[in-house]
């Protein structure tokens, strides 16, 4: 299972591992996490250790002051392609400029 999630105010990418949550019921999951591309940076909050999340990759440092104008280019998007031939995903997180600073290949679970 893949999240994608947008309108937030930074990149992230979060994988949710059973191993270590608090509730452990459930198959490891993807979370993705990018955007807006004009809109002030800020974030991400704690994460909440139900589901065991573990930031793969965050786009902001710890230090930065809240509520960056885009004019400092703290802005990202992402990419999600599925090759045929193999199913694999390939998520890519960018920065407004479109160089690659997180990708990672999820090859599908039958």
């Amino acid at each position: 299972m893949v999240w994608i999630t947008a309108d937030v105010h930074y990149a992230a990418a979060h994988f949710y591992d059973p191993g270590k949550a608090q509730f452990t019921d459930f198959a490891p999951f993807w979370e993705f996490v990018a955007g807006p591309l004009h809109a002030g940076t800020f974030g991400p909050n704690a994460l909440d250790n139900t589901f065991g999340p573990q930031v793969m990759f965050h786009s902001v440092p710890k230090d930065m002051k809240p509520n960056r104008p885009p004019s400092e280019g703290l802005q990202f998007f992402g990419k999600v392609t599925i090759q045929g031939k193999d199913d694999v995903m390939h998520v890519s997180l960018h920065n407004l400029q479109g160089d690659k600073l997180y990708a990672v290949e999820l090859p599908p679970v039958v």
